[in-house]
């Protein structure tokens, strides 16, 4: 919301302090301030000119040749601009001057012209965002008079963050209401400097014809057929106006506001919706069939031009402000070509409507269509100012645009608004901000924001005014409220009593706290990706996209991490290891909403330990993924894992993981995680890049509970071991070696492990040696050789019996 700080000290006389002050004072309020701009600053040299003559440029098709009177002698000036012309009064940088962007214009020669100065457009002053030209000033304004004194520039412009719950500081009126000393009641509607009191002081007397559905007067007649989307609507005729461009005063004032001047008509009901927050819309009366509105949802197949020249086709249900025929605007975003206010107007009729704020909002985003108007509709307008802003609207358009008021105004009321009654307690109050607040101190805080306060006795009775009715509806907002004009900074930073919650963490929140510890503790960064991927990464589409690269939910993980490999690499940064936990998303049925997953994934790449004189730094490879990956699996599953050739590596990894992928699996081969070397060509990696190494792991959406760590004593008696060296056929894998030795082992085998594997000529194809270390030992004795021996025995008649595994030697 970008606010003059003029307008504001004549809304809330008396409002003192510096910009910056008040800048401050309005972040302390809840709504910080982004900028404070001076209007003026950088345009002290420049003035205003008037061309005299226009001519074409005798070597160029684009440029003309112009005789400038700028207060002084005649100068020429060379001009690009295409709404240059004589008699044409715009503002002009001189020789020397510099301009707001620290441009410095001196005298030059083009194609063979010489120009000795500029005429500016907005864009190049700082004034606007127009590129259509020079700006086009008032006639009136005499040649040579400096520019800020010209458009009363000695102004200041702050933009203030607003947020969606509070539309009532979306107006001059409602930064004045949080500024002004006496609040509410401090508030004064300055009088407009064109307006003659006798002949408009009538405004504020004028009838008000209500009825529930439809009302009329005279020809005009006004009807609700969508009551639960549009409350209320009001009508007034002005016959008789002369549309023309809008006295200095108010193109100053919308300028200074960041809003462009258009006609007076137009700028009327501008000026109404900056400084009261209420949209209002003037059509014309001669271009609507049979002088009727009717507000109705749209039919199938209706269309609209509206007033930025845009056919657009309106879905059905919309809501849409209509003659006896066909749309004219669609309600509460953008009125019709067919019915704008312009040069041949004499007759309009001026609109004040409520609308309800959801349905305004679905239609701004399927049009993707966002203007002023919407922008206040779709979060809330005070719906008990719209009489006031008719009355303001119609003041100001009889005192720059003439005419006269037909009937009375005509006002809709299908559903009439009633304020809401919320009670406070004293000591909820106390209870929630750890203050105590008496209840003389809770009206002096919240009446001059406009609630009226009655009661006592510890409960209060707080009526809350329509500008506020959007966001205040329970005790705490009054709370907050409270809070907020109380001052932050006023409550004691010592905490208070507190009661702790019994509530656990959820399982799943618990999980991942676990996995970032295991993993931070292995060495590894957590990175943040958006969910948000190409069509190729996911399956399911946005309706409303960010972006057109990214219109996709991700199905993984580890397609962002790459991305971010990428980046690392590209800097030069060879060492990376990074995690992410986040959501992946998968289509649903048919009728359903998209499935959502948590997932854990990894990557690696570089060297297993920093770079050291002491020795080479080995690459990470293949077993210090398996490791983390069993170690990740043991975590999230509880349970440890078997690790197969992935034969459904692609279900997890997006294809990414190259063939000698593989899959960690549980009980009855449930797939708990993948892990393997990242695919060659699937990232963009330069060509000194080592290997990539990745894992992804689903994370139940419902994780038993952390296991409670138990006491074990250290064992008192000695353990045994034995080394065997085992000719392993290609065709079995370790893992179902290590599967059988467990079972055979029984309660005395305490670990076994793989140290060494050995391969050569004189085996099998695909045969290996590989030798295991047995460790045995017995919680309440010491082992005989005889039991050893005797474990040792089974276990490699088992081996050779069902694995054929024989036995190449034994030590003891």
């Amino acid at each position: 919301m970008k606010v003059s700080l003029r307008w504001l000290r004549e809304l809330a006389p008396g409002l003192d302090g510096h910009p910056e002050e008040l800048a401050e004072r309005l972040a302390a309020l809840g709504a910080p301030v982004e900028t404070v701009e001076p209007l003026a600053q950088g345009l002290s040299q420049i003035v205003v000119a008037k061309v005299k003559e226009v001519r074409p440029h005798p070597n160029a098709d684009r440029l003309r040749v112009c005789d400038v009177d700028a207060g002084g002698a005649t100068l020429q000036v060379v001009c690009g601009a295409d709404n240059v012309a004589a008699g044409g009064v715009y503002p002009f940088a001189p020789v020397g001057a510099t301009l707001p962007g620290g441009m410095t214009i001196g005298k030059a020669k083009l194609r063979g012209e010489v120009s000795e100065g500029m005429l500016c457009s907005e864009r190049e002053l700082g004034l606007g965002h127009g590129s259509q030209g020079l700006m086009v000033l008032n006639e009136s304004l005499r040649p040579g008079t400096t520019l800020v004194d010209a458009l009363s520039l000695d102004d200041v412009r702050m933009d203030v963050e607003v947020t969606s719950n509070r539309p009532d500081l979306l107006s001059h009126e409602g930064i004045a209401r949080e500024l002004a000393h006496g609040g509410h009641a401090a508030l004064v509607l300055p009088a407009f400097p064109d307006e003659e009191s006798a002949a408009i002081a009538h405004v504020e007397g004028l009838e008000l014809r209500t009825a529930a559905n439809e009302v009329s007067a005279g020809e005009v007649s006004v009807r609700i057929e969508a009551p639960e989307l549009c409350p209320r609507y009001l009508g007034l005729v002005v016959r008789g106006v002369r549309v023309a461009p809008s006295p200095l005063w108010l193109q100053n004032r919308l300028r200074a506001a960041g809003a462009r001047p258009i006609n007076n008509v137009v700028d009327a009901t501008n000026y109404v919706l900056l400084e009261l927050g209420q949209p209002l819309h003037a059509f014309d009366l001669d271009r609507l069939e049979k002088r009727t509105i009717v507000v109705r949802a749209v039919g199938p197949g209706e269309r609209l031009r509206t007033l930025d020249g845009v056919d657009r086709k309106l879905s059905k249900g919309m809501l849409a402000i209509c003659d006896a025929v066909r749309p004219a605007a669609v309600a509460g975003v953008m009125g019709g070509a067919d019915s704008e206010v312009g040069s041949r107007t004499n007759d309009l009729i001026l609109e004040c409507a409520h609308f309800t704020p959801g349905p305004i909002r679905a239609t701004r985003k399927a049009l993707a269509l966002s203007t002023d108007a919407s922008y206040r509709f779709e979060r809330g307008v005070d719906p008990e100012g719209m009489v006031r802003a008719m009355h303001r609207a119609a003041r100001l358009i009889l005192a720059t645009a003439g005419g006269k008021i037909n009937g009375p105004i005509l006002d809709c009321a299908a559903r009439p608004f009633a304020r809401s009654t919320v009670s406070l307690r004293a000591a909820r109050v106390e209870r929630v901000l750890g203050l105590a607040f008496s209840e003389t101190e809770i009206r002096t805080l919240l009446e001059p924001l406009g609630f009226e306060v009655a009661g006592g006795g510890g409960a209060l009775a707080v009526q809350v005014p329509g500008f506020r009715s959007f966001d205040v509806t329970r005790e705490v907002d009054l709370i907050e409220e409270i809070a907020r004009r109380k001052g932050f900074d006023a409550f004691p930073d010592a905490l208070g009593p507190f009661r702790p919650s019994t509530v656990p963490d959820h399982p799943l929140f618990d999980l991942e706290e676990r996995l970032r510890r295991l993993l931070e503790g292995a060495g590894l960064c957590e990175a943040q990706t958006p969910a948000f991927a190409p069509a190729s990464e996911g399956e399911v589409e946005l309706l409303n996209p960010i972006s057109a690269e990214e219109g996709s939910l991700r199905t993984g993980l580890l397609p962002g991490l790459v991305r971010r490999l990428e980046h690392n690499l590209a800097r030069g940064v060879r060492d990376v290891r990074l995690f992410e936990i986040g959501t992946v998303f998968h289509r649903g049925a048919p009728g359903e909403l998209p499935r959502e997953e948590t997932r854990l994934a990894a990557i690696l790449h570089g060297s297993r330990r920093p770079a050291h004189w002491s020795g080479a730094a080995d690459p990470l490879d293949l077993w210090d993924l398996k490791g983390l990956l069993e170690r990740v699996v043991q975590v999230a599953c509880g349970v440890g894992s078997r690790l197969s050739p992935a034969d459904k590596s692609a279900a997890l990894a997006a294809g990414l993981l190259s063939e000698s992928a593989f899959a960690a699996t549980g009980d009855g081969g449930h797939l708990l995680g993948v892990g393997g070397r990242l695919m060659p060509g699937r990232g963009d990696l330069p060509p000194w890049a080592s290997e990539v190494w990745a894992l992804e792991v689903p994370l139940a959406a419902n994780p038993a509970p952390a296991p409670v760590p138990a006491y074990v004593p250290l064992p008192i008696h000695p353990g045994a071991e034995r080394d065997l060296a085992l000719l392993v056929p290609g065709e079995v894998a370790v893992e179902r070696v290590l599967s059988l030795v467990r079972a055979r082992g029984g309660e005395v085998l305490e670990e076994v492990g793989v140290f060494d594997l050995y391969r050569d000529e004189t085996m099998a194809e695909g045969a290996r040696s590989v030798a295991i270390r047995l460790n045995f030992r017995a919680r309440d004795r010491t082992l005989t050789d005889g039991e050893v021996e005797g474990t040792v025995r089974r276990i490699v008649h088992d081996l050779a019996e069902e694995l054929h595994v024989g036995v190449r030697g034994s030590q003891g």
